[in-house]
């Protein structure tokens, strides 16, 4: 199964990408900050039974395992998804280009802070590979052109949410391969989720936003539980079991089909067609992620020999 750990994550990242094209905009009414309340809340009560059932195995982990958790919590749970939930709030789901771009920043991020926190050390090879996956993903969201910059100071403002998130993403995905040294997949997620939890409480009761929840409609709850079953809770899931197999620099590379999927569902959902250039990007950015997993591959055999 190793080598498809890269599969896994790249299935992930796509989840992420139907998160926000097709189920976040259903969300837009109610805060960010008790949405990712809600969101984390219904996936740690979802999972529960993988806790109680591996409780024991709490006791393995060390004060760096803990301080590790925390950091994926409140970078990926806490401040990423608020950071670009408010970002997609900010250009109504409409814009994406400015959003998506900012996102392409993330590997950049990823593999710096791999290469610090983790000792990471990857071929030359992988860099040209990465640095080729970003350019198709520009390619895919943007074709020849800039962004669209139309959106005034909303796009100011979406952009530095989204520099956040890209920032927040990269460390989340650092943190989370350190968090799952000395634990499974299975209690990673549930600590995960968890922490976030417990630190969205604090968010939410601070910023008194609690008593939004009675805004919530029975739709919203559908899509919360939808959510939590698909791109939050199932997406994450799968994430960590294949970055328990990888290194996070393949993971943060495997990533970039979030912007892809959200790309392609923009032109099969609602119609924006995409131009050749852009399909050029598209094949670009696959070829790129298959190449950098068959590297992970290549990095694998190498360690058991």
């Amino acid at each position: 199964m190793g080598r498809l750990a890269p599969f896994f994550v790249i299935v992930a990242a796509a989840l992420w990408g139907v998160d926000g094209i097709v189920l976040r905009p259903a969300l837009y009414s109610l805060p960010v900050s008790l949405v990712v309340l809600i969101e984390s809340s219904i996936v740690v009560l979802l999972l529960s039974p993988i806790f109680i059932k591996q409780y024991p195995k709490l006791k393995l982990l060390t004060n760096k395992d803990w301080l590790a958790f925390f950091g994926v919590a409140l970078f990926g749970g806490a401040i990423g998804t608020m950071a670009i939930t408010k970002a997609l709030f900010y250009v109504n789901f409409v814009n994406l280009s400015i959003v998506i771009l900012i996102q392409k920043l993330q590997p950049v991020f990823a593999l710096t802070l791999a290469s610090i926190l983790l000792k990471e050390r990857l071929p030359k090879i992988f860099f040209w590979w990465a640095a080729l996956a970003i350019f198709g993903a520009y390619l895919t969201t943007f074709g020849l052109s800039l962004p669209n910059l139309e959106t005034g100071e909303k796009t100011i403002i979406a952009a530095a949410l989204s520099l956040i998130a890209a920032l927040s993403f990269s460390s989340s995905t650092v943190f989370s391969k350190r968090a799952l040294r000395n634990v499974g997949f299975e209690m990673g997620t549930y600590l995960r989720f968890l922490i976030s939890a417990l630190i969205m409480l604090l968010i939410v009761g601070a910023m008194g936003e609690i008593k939004s929840i009675y805004n919530i409609t029975s739709t919203q709850w559908w899509i919360f539980l939808l959510i939590a079953f698909t791109t939050g809770g199932t997406a994450i899931f799968l994430y960590y079991y294949g970055l328990k197999k990888i290194t996070a620099s393949v993971a943060t590379i495997c990533e970039l089909a979030f912007p892809l999927t959200a790309v392609l569902l923009e032109y099969f959902l609602r119609g924006n067609i995409l131009t050749p250039v852009q399909w050029f990007g598209v094949a670009i950015l696959m070829v790129s992620i298959i190449k950098v997993s068959g590297i992970n591959l290549l990095i694998s055999k190498g360690r058991k020999s």
